[in-house]
């Protein structure tokens, strides 16, 4: 009774319905397109149907390729550190590999820590291509382009969260490659019971901050892209 009640009580949902009471005091319009909005966003059920959604669209024919060369793409770290969404991203190589030996490229500044907790995982000796291929995703594509061919059959392992981003990246470069991604919480269905039609959560408003930069930074690359110096 709890977990089914308590939900009201927070301060979006209290939010919520001062919004509710609002617009049936004050019949705005405005008020109404706010209240929608704000419901919509936050919204768990409706919220899990874009997560699905999303899923859907880095997903389907992203399956490994025999043969393939395992591309991993940076995720930030130091000299001495491996960040979670990193040693996330090796965890994944390391089950689709399951012991066998297969060339590996990985995109970081920092490639130390990144060999050495990916070798920890393997029994098989690996052939490991480290190097340093940008500040940011569009640079190491544009550097990948470069060094690879494009009959090369490549997989890329990277974050949900980056999922649609890398697959319209591996479109336009024309990359003969799959997609294999990292469940991360932000896109993980939240539990919904008969309380989510009548309540919102904050971390429906995260996802859609997220997708909305996602979507937004492609975007701003796509129009800047001919001309943009950060690219090269």
């Amino acid at each position: 009774m709890k977990d089914l009640l308590e939900p009201f009580l927070y301060p979006q949902n209290i939010f919520l319905y001062a919004l509710l009471v609002a617009c049936i005091v004050y019949r705005k319009k405005g008020l109404w397109l706010l209240l929608l909005g704000f419901y919509l966003a936050g919204n768990t059920y409706f919220a899990n149907m874009v997560r699905s959604h999303y899923a859907a669209q880095i997903g389907g024919s992203s399956l490994p390729q025999s043969n393939s060369t395992y591309v991993v793409l940076g995720c930030g770290g130091s000299a001495a550190t491996l960040p979670a969404c990193a040693r996330a991203r090796l965890d994944r190589l390391s089950q689709i590999l399951g012991g066998q030996s297969e060339p590996v490229i990985i995109t970081t500044r920092y490639c130390q820590p990144y060999q050495d907790y990916l070798l920890s995982q393997q029994q098989q000796p690996l052939v490991i291509d480290c190097f340093d291929a940008g500040d940011n995703t569009y640079q190491e594509f544009s550097s990948l382009s470069q060094r690879l061919s494009q009959r090369q059959q490549l997989q890329f392992i990277t974050s949900d969260f980056h999922g649609w981003r890398v697959s319209k990246l591996i479109e336009y470069h024309q990359l003969n490659a799959g997609i294999s991604t990292v469940s991360s919480q932000t896109f993980r269905p939240l539990n919904c019971s008969w309380n989510c039609m009548f309540t919102v959560n904050l971390s429906n408003y995260d996802l859609y901050s997220k997708l909305s930069a996602e979507y937004a930074s492609y975007l701003v690359w796509r129009l800047s892209a001919s001309a943009a110096v950060w690219q090269q």
